[in-house]
């Protein structure tokens, strides 16, 4: 079997144990990767706007900063570009990792059989439909949904090319500009989300019944990530520490990093000589001033 596995590029909460391992949710999307790799995301900027569909806060989301290129990685050597995850998973979590991205799992696992017939790994399948629709994410979503008869509200995959000439998929937010289909409104546009926001301005939305807690405990999910050397400079720089969030986010960040590098072995499927190899402890400079609220350097 071509696909035998699903090379996933993770930039939220996919970035940590506890996120991969999905806790705060009591295990509910719980993902276990066969291995890990550190990479740095080029041409691309990260924050919050994707309506989460595990509760009323806002997900991360991704988009390229050059409209008109893709978004690549590189196997992560220093802070340049953010920093991600390259995860490796068998092919049998394909409907997991849909389900979790708010893709029909069906239709997950369908497309994955087309790039069989194709002969083509996943990744280079939609990159051939990326590279034909100019790298542009609407016209790519409306050829993905041409090809396949269905488009997601919430997440769709796109191809990211790594720089040792893999190509991995990467769960890019439904458009605000459109899902691929003008009968699926995307929850970005359901939700007035028209830009990436900060922790911070986040908390000003007005989604009905907004969950100040859920989005806390989610945004650590993310910021966890740089425990483990991964460059979260982008998302740590928004940090103020007189902002009454913040002391809640550190003291959540507090009660989980203490078990935090076992949970990243666990999801990961990595020994502590394999992590100790890959993973730095070298943590993201402008992280420091959440990790002294939390009383942990």
């Amino acid at each position: 079997m071509l696909n035998r596995e699903i090379l996933l590029v993770g930039y939220g909460s996919l970035l940590s144990g506890y996120g991969l391992l999905a806790e705060r949710r009591g295990g509910v999307s719980r993902l276990i990767a066969r291995d890990a790799v550190p990479v740095s995301i080029h041409n691309a900027r990260r924050g919050l706007a994707k309506p989460s569909s595990h509760g009323r806060y806002l997900a991360m989301d991704i988009e390229p900063v050059a409209r008109t290129a893709s978004i690549t990685a590189s196997i992560a050597a220093g802070d340049i570009g953010i920093g991600g995850l390259l995860l490796t998973f068998d092919r049998e979590y394909a409907p997991l990792i849909a389900r979790r991205e708010e893709y029909d799992p069906d239709s997950f696992v369908r497309l994955i059989g087309l790039a069989d017939r194709a002969g083509k790994p996943i990744g280079e399948f939609l990159l051939e439909i990326d590279r034909g629709a100019n790298c542009d994410l609407l016209a790519y979503r409306i050829a993905l949904r041409t090809i396949l008869d269905y488009t997601s509200p919430g997440y769709i995959f796109h191809p990211v090319e790594i720089d040792d000439g893999r190509i991995a998929i990467i769960a890019i937010g439904s458009g605000f500009d459109g899902s691929g289909d003008p009968a699926i409104v995307s929850r970005r546009r359901q939700y007035k989300m028209d830009r990436l926001l900060s922790l911070d301005e986040s908390m000003r939305t007005e989604i009905p019944g907004f969950d100040r807690a859920g989005q806390i405990g989610y945004y650590a999910e993310c910021v966890l990530g740089g425990l483990h050397g991964l460059n979260v400079g982008d998302l740590a720089p928004q940090f103020d520490e007189t902002a009454g969030w913040a002391r809640e986010l550190a003291e959540h960040l507090r009660s989980l990093a203490a078990c935090e590098r076992e949970r990243f072995i666990a999801a990961t499927s990595l020994d502590a000589a394999r992590y100790g190899e890959r993973f730095s402890s070298r943590r993201t400079p402008n992280l420091d001033t959440l990790l002294e609220l939390a009383r942990m350097k």
